[in-house]
């Protein structure tokens, strides 16, 4: 990113009343950070949803010699920043409207061409906890996907340290600069962090450490993943906030079911009560409602399936979907001219003899 842009983009991104979204939609409008900052008041108060309070911080100069203070930090420390319009800005966050303008990072991540998950949960999570998220990321190994957590206490570590023990890359997302790290027992972590994948932040060095950060830091984990994996919660956590915000992303989340008694299973439970989870009892779940495929699948292995005896019923809402692809359940039953507890028990039987998948939003689609 060239120094002049950064600059102006950083002086953006330190005025207090102006957010991601409201800058992003400056810069959209006067076609660079430079510009805003250059732009008569008058003009950007024409610019909808752009008041004179969102404005009144915008022009004092202190901005860009903050901005400039920060560069000089970049600088010494080798930080790769990404810029929420460049080629290299993750891309899944690209589609969030309260994505970064700017995302600060380190180590040596490399997003191309990667199936990346987001792992979270309670920061006092149990032993079974421990063990489900471990054998989770075990089983999953032989995809190759990337572990994104927040480098906190519980799930988070635990969530790093299998990913690393796996040789696979993950992604700590702090809620703080690149200049400290919380909880600071977790140093001895860093570099074997940065060495298989790194950090990323949108917070500067001189941003006063802050509970609220954490809720904040939540929308990069959940906007980086395809998916939202929550291993144990209570009622209330920081980690249901993640999974209501993969939720509005329209990304899938999973959580793990757990005794109904269980205070570190009441908010996983809710999520799959209210559905706004995929139950995840499996890792072979994971795969399964990604549509996630293995490169050595041979085709001769899935023609096979396509073989095995189907009654009536079956066959013929088998040639339906194969000519229609996926569809719903009653989109199903209609054109099929069939009831739906009739086409719902076919398909069950489909899915056993592995014919058939079902799909989030309740739609089945040949395999």
């Amino acid at each position: 990113m060239i120094e002049n842009d950064l600059l102006y983009t950083l002086a953006l991104q330190h005025v207090p009343n102006i957010g991601d979204i409201t800058a992003k939609r400056l810069i959209n409008h006067c076609g660079s950070a430079e510009a805003v900052l250059k732009e008569k008041k008058q003009n950007l108060l024409k610019i909808d949803g752009i008041g004179s309070v969102i404005l009144g911080d915008l022009f004092k100069p202190h901005h860009l010699k903050e901005a400039e203070k920060e560069i000089s930090f970049i600088k010494e420390n080798e930080i790769k920043v990404l810029h929420f319009e460049a080629s290299n800005y993750p891309e899944k966050l690209k589609h969030c409207i309260d994505g970064p303008i700017l995302l600060f990072q380190s180590g040596n991540i490399n997003l191309k061409e990667q199936r990346i998950i987001s792992i979270v949960g309670s920061r006092k999570i149990t032993t079974n906890g421990i063990a489900f998220c471990e054998e989770l990321v075990e089983k999953l190994a032989i995809y190759n996907p990337i572990i994104v957590s927040g480098f906190a206490y519980g799930t988070d570590i635990t969530a790093h340290k299998a990913a690393l023990k796996h040789n696979l890359q993950t992604i700590g997302c702090l809620a703080h600069g690149l200049n400290q790290i919380y909880p600071a027992g977790h140093k001895k972590y860093m570099v074997d962090v940065e060495k298989h994948g790194g950090f990323f932040t949108d917070f500067w060095s001189t941003d006063t450490f802050d509970r609220n950060n954490f809720l904040k830091r939540n929308r990069v984990i959940a906007g980086l993943s395809e998916a939202t994996i929550v291993i144990e919660s209570a009622e209330k956590g920081g980690s249901l906030v993640t999974a209501d915000i993969a939720n509005s992303y329209n990304r899938d989340v999973f959580a793990v079911p757990g005794r109904i008694n269980d205070l570190q299973s009441a908010g996983c439970n809710n999520l799959i009560k209210y559905q706004k989870a995929h139950m995840l009892t499996t890792a072979l779940d994971v795969p399964y409602i990604l549509n996630w495929k293995l490169e050595e699948e041979s085709k001769p292995a899935i023609q096979k399936q396509l073989f095995v005896e189907l009654d009536a019923t079956e066959k013929i809402i088998y040639k339906h979907l194969k000519d229609n692809e996926r569809q719903q359940l009653d989109m199903i039953a209609i054109n099929c001219n069939l009831p739906i507890f009739k086409v719902a028990s076919a398909l069950l039987n489909m899915e056993l003899k592995g014919v058939v998948r079902p799909l989030p939003g309740k739609l089945f689609e040949v395999i």
